[in-house]
């Protein structure tokens, strides 16, 4: 299974603030707004990675992740040129995932809950063929693309931004999919927004009826951070976890070493550049 984070986009809902920066560089309370969706991936137990940037920011994610190595993956890059929708993210990854599945996420997403790891684990070690989205309960379903059920629990239909929603289960920005995918980006039609949407994608796997939702439950949280409520809210939902519980949100290098990619030595050695800071002592004490 291979990984794609997709951090392009104009960030135009961010302005100014991201007039001069891409948004995935922003800070969200201690680490990168890209940390998160790159710690996803890595829950997943997905070790080949690549990040999709815009041009301009392009060298800047490279100076700040590198090629993973220090977290026990591998991240390559690509560009996307314009803001020309989520599916061609798939179209760009083509030659990266090859005759591989992938697991595609929002650059500006967050998704944090007891036993999500498992649930990942699982939703990957069973995925065989079609594509996978994970569905999330939300009060606003009308903001979103909504899942519609049959009596049976199967997906019907997928509407996206609905009048009157049929169901409050939102699709994330989480979506899994089988070496098909791309070509079905492909062929699909721009919106009207002149994008490629992704929901277009979903729905030619229902079609085939190959889409499968894992449904996360009350216990997980799910945060788009792409306007700056969202970025307070998440900022503020990461700082009270970490300060009320002592476990960091996101943290790379506690993941890869529970993983078991990094040695104790990595940790203690990670430990030391950040031994001004909170982080630093919180590596250090994985370890001791």
């Amino acid at each position: 299974m291979k990984g794609i984070v997709l951090a392009g986009g104009s960030g135009t809902r961010l302005y100014p603030i991201t007039r001069g920066v891409c948004k995935q560089l922003l800070p969200v309370y201690d680490k990168p707004m890209i940390y998160y969706p790159i710690s996803v991936l890595m829950l997943a137990g997905i070790r080949d990675i690549m990040v999709i940037t815009n041009p301009d920011d392009a060298r800047q994610f490279e100076n700040l992740l590198g090629d993973g190595s220090e977290w026990g993956i591998s991240l390559t890059y690509a560009t996307q040129s314009k803001p020309n929708g989520i599916a061609e993210a798939l179209i760009i990854g083509e030659e990266f995932i090859a005759d591989d599945n992938v697991t595609l996420i929002l650059g500006d997403n967050l998704f944090y809950g007891y036993g999500l790891q498992g649930i990942l684990e699982n939703t990957i070690s069973q995925f065989k063929t079609g594509a996978t989205v994970f569905g999330y309960h939300v009060a606003d379903p009308e903001r979103f693309g909504v899942l519609s059920f049959n009596a049976s629990g199967v997906v019907t239909k997928i509407e996206e931004k609905p009048t009157q929603p049929e169901s409050s289960i939102a699709v994330t920005g989480l979506y899994v999919y089988d070496q098909d995918a791309a070509s079905i980006a492909k062929a699909v039609k721009p919106s009207a927004r002149q994008e490629k949407e992704i929901t277009a994608v979903n729905e030619v796997y229902l079609e085939r009826g190959q889409l499968q939702v894992t449904q996360l439950g009350r216990g997980h949280t799910w945060l788009d951070m792409g306007t700056y409520d969202s970025m307070l809210e998440a900022a503020h939902f990461v700082s009270i976890i970490e300060q009320r519980q002592g476990y960091k949100v996101a943290c790379l290098e506690e993941i890869a070493w529970r993983n078991g990619w990094l040695s104790d030595q990595a940790i203690l050695a990670k430990a030391k550049q950040y031994h001004k800071n909170s982080y630093g002592s919180y590596l250090q004490s994985l370890i001791s």
